[in-house]
């Protein structure tokens, strides 16, 4: 399961997608997204994100 997000700020350059061991990282509607079922969590593209958007997931609350 995804550990994070690709915000809105991404610039669409490509470098977390060509780093992503388990090509979780694709083009969406209108940026990047990560697919929650594929991550693993290795943080390869929050280390190469020019651009700090790739952030932790909001954990959610038990209710």
């Amino acid at each position: 399961m995804a550990t994070h997000l690709i915000t809105s700020a991404c610039t669409r350059c490509d470098a977390c997608a060509a780093v992503c061991p388990t090509a979780s990282i694709s083009f969406g509607a209108t940026q990047y997204v990560i697919d929650q079922d594929t991550c693993t969590g290795c943080e390869i593209c929050v280390t190469v994100c020019p651009v700090d958007v790739i952030v932790p997931t909001p954990r959610q609350q038990p209710e």
